[in-house]
């Protein structure tokens, strides 16, 4: 299970996928456990976290990136700077 993360995706991308209307979450800087149900793709407005799925390779990510996330997929989350993100599950 891979999670994808696509650095600066361009507005025209992100308005095909109309991120700008998804829901949005915000977290303060925290670690914590987290497992996926659903694929969810997100867009990062601010922030920045390192995603390392159970068994797996860590994954930086933050402001500017279009990440999506593999159902069934556990993690940890650590927040290093507060995250803003849109976010859509499917």
């Amino acid at each position: 299970m891979k999670i994808k993360v696509e650095h600066q995706p361009s507005l025209e991308h992100l308005n095909e996928l109309d991120v700008f209307n998804w829901p949005i979450w915000q977290k303060e800087i925290s670690k914590f456990p987290w497992t996926y149900d659903d694929q969810e793709t997100c867009y990062f407005l601010a922030g920045n976290v390192i995603v390392t799925p159970d068994g797996g390779e860590a994954v930086e990510m933050g402001k500017r990136d279009l990440v999506t996330f593999p159902a069934g997929m556990s993690c940890t989350w650590e927040i290093t700077s507060d995250v803003r993100k849109h976010y859509c599950f499917d």
